[in-house]
């Protein structure tokens, strides 16, 4: 194999993630999921009849500073009154793990795919929440190494509560060199140079460079990344900031219902409620805090333009006013969170967002899938610690080991059984049969404790074969957890250049097309059947 392997793999997630993708939640829970062209287009014409639609991308231009093939994606769509499909994620270093740039190119393959079946223009955009305080999110990242993975991570953590668009990054140069030497030999030289570019300068934070790689990485594609904390997007959503502050009681009612109806179904919460707390979240020179419900009503009177924002489950509502957004690719948790994104929107009487799985994958490179067919390993085998490394010690023990452990437990058998058979008088046993079988158990573990000291010991002189396996979970299952879920993506596209964008886009939109039109077979020849990802300069359409 010389080119990179990108395969689907299933979201996963708690109980109610994966039933919410599956559309296997109560109807109240989420709007109707279209599933021909015609619930397509009849959600468009929803999307439009809310006033806020129009003139939106005046409006939060400054905060999207779009160029190139993004710009003039946007623009298309503004002028001709079509739609814009939105994901998002929280500021990670270095761009943070494979799910974040999975996500931007899940948004791309279904703006595509909708354009493609309904005619009309569909912009992907790429919701970069640097308004978040996440700090444990943003601080630290795994890359992929001969052995294993190593962590890069920005120092100690600040005083809680700074949002990341204001958290200076100080200087991240040994990281920087650290993430290259993680890529090793690059194809894509412009990639770690895009890094050096957006990270290298001590006085931006942590928010700014998170927005200037993205867009360095996605507005060639076409995708636009808009950053959250900038003012024009803090002022668009000001008045529903005020309104959820002013329904509060209500939006609270609403959401504990939601919440005993979520428990009833059999599934637990996603987003825990604070009784105490509204949805909406204040920057004061202090840092970011929750506005409480008793003084709501004083803060929502006095609050400047841009001072409030939403938390987590207020996002979604009001990004669905400000942006003529038709539906929101979402991971497991957020899939999870949108069942009771809907009580806000019911309790604010706004338009209720669609969320709808994003894509997932794993990606081979050419050197993993060597090591994978040489010793016969599949992806997931890795996914539990030492299995791998133990059998294929057992594969290259001496075959007498084998059959002496063999030997040892059927010996063990016969010796116990004839010990009962012998301990009676005239026929009548003198213990217990629990006796001997305990026993029998109990030797039992000693020699599989026996066998896997064995089998440790020649693991460990097979130290180019651990090595190798080491490498190779590293690259899928670091540290026990989806290669997407916790590897930077950067060393990888370094590594595997352009192709490797193409190669994922190609798969996302096979899943694009099966979510915007399940039911119907046609849409499959919109399908990409080669990969035809866009770069600055090729034409938008």
């Amino acid at each position: 194999m010389t080119h990179p392997l990108v395969t689907t793999r299933p979201l996963g997630g708690s109980k109610l993630g994966p039933a919410a993708a599956r559309g296997e939640v109560p109807d109240n829970w989420s709007p109707r999921r279209p599933r021909t062209i015609a619930d397509w287009r009849e959600r468009i014409d929803e999307v439009w009849a809310h006033p806020g639609s129009d003139g939106w991308l005046a409006r939060l231009a400054p905060a999207l500073d779009a160029s190139g093939a993004a710009a003039a994606r946007l623009a298309r769509v503004a002028q001709g009154k079509g739609v814009v499909v939105t994901t998002g994620q929280q500021p990670g270093l270095f761009g943070g793990p494979i799910y974040t740039w999975s996500k931007a190119l899940s948004a791309l393959a279904f703006a595509d795919s909708l354009e493609k079946a309904c005619g009309i223009p569909v912009a992907p955009v790429f919701w970069a929440a640097t308004d978040d305080a996440d700090f444990e999110e943003a601080r630290s990242t795994l890359v992929a190494v001969s052995g294993g993975v190593r962590e890069l991570s920005l120092p100690d953590q600040p005083t809680p509560g700074i949002p990341m668009s204001e958290l200076p990054l100080g200087d991240v140069r040994a990281l920087i060199e650290g993430l290259s030497s993680g890529a090793g030999s690059v194809a894509n030289v412009d990639v770690i140079e895009a890094v050096r570019q957006a990270y290298g300068n001590p006085s931006a934070t942590v928010g700014r460079a998170y927005v200037k790689l993205l867009r360095r990485v996605l507005e060639p594609l076409g995708i636009a990344v808009l950053d959250a904390s900038h003012m024009a997007v803090r002022t668009a959503m000001h008045p529903v900031m005020l309104q959820a502050l002013e329904r509060r009681e209500g939006v609270a009612s609403l959401l504990e219902t939601r919440t005993e109806e979520i428990r009833a179904a059999g599934f637990e919460p996603q987003v825990e409620l604070v009784r105490d707390l509204t949805l909406v979240s204040r920057t004061t020179s202090e840092g970011k805090d929750r506005v409480p419900r008793t003084r709501a009503a004083e803060i929502g009177r006095s609050a400047a333009q841009g001072s409030l924002g939403p938390t987590v489950l207020l996002r979604p509502v009001a990004e669905r006013v400000i942006l003529p957004t038709i539906a929101y690719l979402a991971g497991p948790g957020e899939l999870s969170y949108f069942a009771q994104v809907s009580a806000v929107a019911d309790a604010l009487d706004l338009p209720t967002p669609l969320a709808l799985p994003r894509w997932s994958c794993t990606i081979v490179e050419p050197h993993i899938a060597r090591i994978l067919d040489r010793h016969r390993i599949a992806v997931d085998d890795l996914a539990h610690d030492n299995a791998v490394e133990m059998r294929l010690a057992r594969e290259g023990m001496p075959e007498g080991i084998g059959r002496s452990i063999t030997e040892l437990r059927a010996s063990i058998d016969k010796s116990i059984r004839s010990l009962s058979e012998s301990a009676s008088i005239d026929g009548v046993p003198v213990i217990a049969p629990r006796v001997p079988e305990g026993a029998r158990i109990a030797l039992g573990h000693r020699v599989d404790r026996l066998e896997r000291r064995i089998v440790s010991a020649f693991a460990r002189h097979a130290k180019d074969v651990a090595l190798e396996v080491a490498t190779a979970r590293g690259a899928l299952y670091p540290r026990g957890k989806p290669q997407e879920r916790v590897l930077n993506f950067l060393p990888l596209l370094a590594r595997q250049g352009d192709g490797l964008l193409d190669a994922m886009l190609i798969e996302a939109s096979r899943h694009a097309t099966q979510l915007v039109a399940p039911d119907d077979g046609s849409v499959a020849a919109n399908r990409r059947n080669e990969a035809t990802v866009r770069r600055e300069g090729d034409p938008v359409g």
